[in-house]
């Protein structure tokens, strides 16, 4: 293991950010200047460091191997010089792709969604709003003006949806995956709709039920626990968004998941994807070990597909993209955002861990580390475009072109895009 030695020294030396090692047999390898410290306990995971195995290197981490010294941010800035080019790892032959559509067809049953969406948003409430917004918007954020804070701007990005959507009084509107409620609320408080919101997450069903109740919402707002392939087609929407969602449905479901939304739809009506995407074509998994490292700590069957595949099968359903908007950088900005409150709190984050008993009590500190580097290193691999953020705003049309006074149109979306942002 002596030999490693020689080659990480050599790695350091061109990393942005100093850095300094404490080896397993208690010796210090320091760069001059050094604002983090990882301290190794075993050395066949200093090996994975030489390596340039950074997931494994973060389960170390989770798992106690591994000691960080040092801020998130500064972390996060050595890490990318560690790391070869793009991490991104894609599907080159047709074999590849088939294995990872084997994958998809029996990672998404409903058990297994479920179950999955359980792991991650039912690790405790109190958690979460530690360190999101006071609505509990888990999303990427809309900085309309660079000044926003994080509250603001999700506020923003709330609105930002509703006014695509054309968001009117009287309106029947869906909302899939709703997490904790602020799209839902907000589109009924704001426009006046009647609205329906479905999750897995038992957690999120209680936190929206509670609030609607103390709102006074319950005659026009409504949320249930409930797979969206289980929603009833019989009363179409006016308008669906899904925020969120795209990266749970798995790439072997997205006709299913589409179809779906085509039949929920009512004719002329608008339907809003909102949802993370992959930064190339033929996208497998982050490199290096991350990709790994989320499906085993974080999001248990999530999959990114690139923008490209999802409007395809958006128009194989019989939708017609109107608009679509990448805001990868608002995503950036909102994971740091969400990182560096973590960071400011991480004593009370482990107590209310452990205060929450269960599987969350019993690896308090495994979760807290998990997110850590989670949210730390996703804000980086959106900055670095490994991956991205799209809204997709699409129309079910009407086959009605005839005899409006605009010729052409096909559903309620305007000729031009002003109601946007005017």
């Amino acid at each position: 293991m002596q030999s490693l030695i020689p080659k990480i020294e050599s790695q350091l030396s061109s990393l942005p950010v100093p850095i300094t090692l404490q080896l397993p047999d208690g010796r210090r390898v320091a760069k001059p200047g050094s604002r983090v410290t990882l301290a190794f306990t075993e050395w066949s995971v200093l090996a994975k460091l030489a390596a340039k195995q950074v997931g494994a290197i973060g389960e170390a981490y989770v798992e106690g191997r591994v000691q960080i010294e040092g801020a998130m941010r500064d972390l996060i800035d050595a890490t990318v010089g560690m790391l070869p080019g793009n991490p991104a790892e894609t599907n080159t032959g047709w074999w590849s792709r088939l294995q990872r559509r084997a994958k998809s067809h029996g990672a998404h049953s409903l058990r297994k969604d479920a179950a999955q969406i359980e792991f991650h948003y039912d690790v405790s409430d109190d958690f979460y709003a530690l360190w999101l917004d006071p609505r509990r918007v888990y999303s990427c954020a809309y900085f309309r003006e660079p000044e926003l804070t994080l509250a603001q701007a999700q506020e923003a990005k709330l609105d930002h949806i509703c006014r695509k959507l054309m968001l009117q009084p009287g309106d029947r509107y869906l909302d899939v995956g709703s997490g904790w409620g602020g799209l839902l609320l907000w589109a009924a408080e704001h426009y006046g709709v009647d609205a329906t919101g479905i999750t897995l997450s038992k957690n999120q069903h209680a936190h929206v039920q509670r609030l609607i109740e103390e709102k006074g919402l319950q005659g026009r707002v409504r949320v249930e626990l409930l797979d969206y392939r289980k929603l009833d087609e019989a009363r179409p929407f006016d308008k669906i968004s899904s925020v969120g969602m795209l990266e749970h449905v798995g790439s072997a479901n997205m006709p299913t998941y589409f179809g779906k939304l085509h039949a929920l739809l009512k004719p002329g009506g608008l339907v809003l994807n909102h949802g993370i995407t992959s930064g190339q074509l033929d996208y497998r998994q982050l490199g290096a070990g991350m990709g790994d490292f989320i499906e085993k700590y974080i999001f248990p069957g999530g999959e990114l597909l690139h923008v490209t595949h999802l409007l395809r099968d958006t128009a194989a359903a019989g939708l017609e993209m109107v608009d679509t908007e990448s805001l990868r950088p608002h995503y950036a900005r909102t994971l740091w955002a969400w990182s560096d409150t973590l960071e400011s709190k991480l004593d009370q984050a482990r107590e209310v861990l452990q205060r929450a008993g269960g599987r969350q009590g019993a690896n308090a500190e495994r979760i807290l580390r998990a997110y850590r580097l989670y949210l730390a290193g996703s804000a980086m691999s959106f900055e670095q475009g490994w991956i991205s953020l799209h809204q997709m705003l699409s129309t079910r049309p009407d086959g009605k072109a005839q005899g409006r006074t605009l010729r052409g149109s096909q559903s309620v979306y305007p000729f031009v895009r002003d109601y946007i942002y005017n």
